[in-house]
């Protein structure tokens, strides 16, 4: 065989893709899932949506944000519409440090990597510190958006329990030296430990310390997504993972949740060196983040009151909460829930025997949509879970959205008491690697 031949053989293709062949190994698991394809149904304005995660925006005071952003096109057109900094714009790291602040970060602005949204810097760092076969340790389960991001590197990941004091330090413990002894690389404890998506727990103050001070002793990064901290419903925010360890924590945040996704700003906070090899990895993937999107966040953070804007929400969101899970006790109290302290998610486990990944055309059906316990593990688990979201609806469509779940709920069950079928395990996990951001 001449080389021209091999080369032809390993790149054929099919007839729907004729490059088939030619695509890198990693990425013969993207594909999208057949939950994806029912959003395009879901997001229909007659179908109540407590799937997505996506902030209320409306809740924006919209006309001075939009005084603000003609003002800074206005003065500052020539800045914002060029190419800026990789690492980002100073002005806006040192704000970023400010907000980091409240949960007892203390950061300079050399700290900090600008990226465009949380997801970026999430992908940047699996990136630098993920070889094919590495493990990464997280939550059972986890952030859907990550789980895919850890997939298309081709990590291991091995999910560790929580509860509703957040990740177990003892089932970590337990985790990492089995690991160990079985000769397996471990990069990276990836945590969401306030107001966890999806699960909804807090790891509590305790348990922060002892995680901490596992994953020093087995030499483990802790990757800290924080995108809600910010939104608890009661008191002062919980201290950041990185509050008590500044190298051993990189530190993930977002102004997705607090003020606009549209914007796509998120920031990494890392040691030094990391910080370094952060900045060049942006380079190379996008040039630098966008100028315009900086200088709104920055327009946004120095001329409106952002503290006062996220006491709102803390009160919209826990008005919704307060719905969502009002309207479970009343139409659904054989299924069992968390009520989170703050965040967008309720964590809901149905009755015996029912599978929610199965349940959710019918769901759709009844215009109804959440998303299945299945797309938050990568082994398959949490078919008898779902996740339901009260971010975006009102009260009133919460209630009625929980009304029409009632429904579906109700008439699965009947049948698992007429035939005695039962949830199983996603036989495919992989099929929710590249979720839309409505599953996010």
């Amino acid at each position: 065989m001449t080389d021209q031949q091999r080369i032809s053989e390993q790149t054929s293709g099919t007839r729907l893709d004729p490059w088939f062949g030619a695509y890198a190994e990693r990425t013969h698991g993207m594909r999208a899932s057949e939950i994806r394809a029912l959003f395009s149904v879901a997001n229909r304005p007659e179908v109540v949506s407590l799937a997505g995660g996506m902030p209320y925006i409306s809740g924006l005071p919209l006309d001075v944000i939009g005084e603000a952003m003609d003002r800074l096109i206005r003065t500052k057109g020539e800045t914002a519409l060029q190419y800026g900094s990789g690492q980002g714009e100073e002005s806006l790291r040192e704000k970023i440090t400010e907000v980091a602040a409240l949960e007892g970060v203390d950061a300079h602005p050399d700290d900090v990597v600008v990226t465009t949204g949380s997801q970026q810097g999430l992908d940047l760092v699996t990136r630098l510190f993920i070889d094919p076969g590495d493990v990464i340790v997280a939550e059972a389960p986890s952030y859907v958006g990550a789980l895919g991001v850890f997939r298309s590197y081709q990590a291991d990941v091995v999910h560790v329990e929580l509860d509703a004091e957040g990740l177990i330090p003892a089932a970590l413990e337990q985790t990492l030296t089995r690991l160990e002894a079985e000769g397996r690389r471990v990069k990276m404890l990836y945590t969401i430990p306030n107001f966890h998506n999806p699960a909804g727990v807090t790891m509590s103050v305790e348990r922060r310390v002892q995680v901490l001070e596992i994953c020093r002793r087995h030499h483990v990064l802790v990757v800290e997504d924080n995108p809600y901290g910010l939104l608890g419903f009661e008191g002062d925010p919980y201290p950041a993972l990185r509050s008590y360890d500044a190298e051993g924590v990189i530190y993930l945040g977002s102004f997705s949740k607090t003020f606009a996704p549209g914007y796509r700003v998120g920031f990494v906070i890392a040691p030094h060196a990391v910080r370094e090899k952060l900045v060049l990895a942006t380079e190379s993937a996008i040039l630098s983040p966008s100028n315009a999107s900086q200088l709104a966040v920055d327009t946004y953070l120095s001329t409106c009151d952002w503290r006062a804007q996220i006491k709102d929400y803390r009160e919209l969101y826990r008005e919704r909460r307060d719905a969502l899970v009002g309207a479970l006790a009343e139409h659904i109290p054989a299924a069992s829930w968390n009520v989170p302290a703050g965040g967008f998610f309720v964590w809901v486990r149905l009755p015996d025997g029912l599978d929610a990944k199965s349940m959710l055309p019918r769901a759709v059906t009844e215009r109804v949509a959440y998303v299945p316990g299945t797309a938050f593990y990568s082994d398959g688990q949490g078919a008898d879970h779902m996740r339901l979201s009260f971010c975006y609806p009102t009260p009133d469509r919460i209630r009625e959205g929980v009304r029409r779940l009632s429904t579906v709920v109700n008439a699965e069950a009947e049948l698992v008491e007429l035939f005695g079928t039962s949830a199983r395990p996603d036989d495919d996990p992989s099929d929710v690697e590249n979720p839309s951001p409505d599953l996010a």
